[in-house]
């Protein structure tokens, strides 16, 4: 494998007011949609052979805006299950938990559809993917992989990748629309580059694209 290349999804109106997001299936803001595009030309002289795409709509359409061919939908790059605390920000949390941390803690149960997470469930999946990720090197020793999907999950998925536990995930700020890159150096599991993006001011101008905001997206 070349690299493993992580996109987190452009923003959101929830990711703008820090509510938690795992299910609730919102879109791109405009904002959001901008720095999706703005993603192509970070990625223009990849070469990437396989792309795996959260089945949520922020992240599909993230990987339509930048240009990745057929992103495969998996749904193991789903955002952590927040159970209760989905829609709650982590100050509102905080009034009645004051010391809660999410990669420690864990998050407070939900409904039986969403019942929430563990940070070493999170960490079993994260896992799960990357021994995908291992598979599909096999047959493109020499090409990227990138995934796209979200903030905490990636996260996660970079610690498990670099050899540490899930709540060090805790490590590694990652801002919407930003590109990571997780690579080798002698053999061993390193950090190449993280959370880079393109200065506001350097946005690609918006093109047409399909109205189903969802061409291209095959299913895994």
């Amino acid at each position: 494998m070349g690299e493993l290349i992580l996109i987190r999804h452009g923003e959101t109106e929830w990711s703008r007011s820090g509510q938690h997001t795992s299910h609730t299936d919102l879109p791109l803001t405009p904002l959001g949609e901008r720095q999706a595009r703005a993603l192509a030309p970070l990625l223009a002289d990849r070469k990437i052979a396989l792309t795996l795409v959260s089945p949520a709509v922020r992240a599909r359409r993230t990987a339509e805006l930048a240009g990745l061919a057929a992103p495969r939908i998996t749904p193991e790059l789903r955002e952590w299950d927040y159970g209760g605390y989905e829609g709650v920000t982590t100050e509102e949390i905080h009034r009645t938990r004051p010391e809660w941390n999410l990669w420690t803690d864990g998050v407070a149960p939900g409904p039986d559809a969403h019942p929430g997470e563990t940070p070493a469930e999170v960490g079993a999946r994260a896992d799960r993917v990357l021994a995908e990720v291992v598979e599909a090197a096999s047959r493109d020793a020499d090409e990227d992989i990138a995934l796209v999907a979200h903030s905490h999950f990636l996260r996660v998925l970079t610690a498990r990748y670099l050899g540490l536990t899930p709540a060090e995930g805790t490590l590694f700020q990652l801002a919407t629309g930003a590109v990571s890159r997780l690579g080798t150096e002698h053999g061993q599991p390193v950090m190449t580059a993280w959370n880079v993006t393109l200065p506001e001011g350097l946005f690609p101008r918006a093109v047409p694209d399909s109205p189903s905001g969802s061409e291209g997206v095959v299913p895994s």
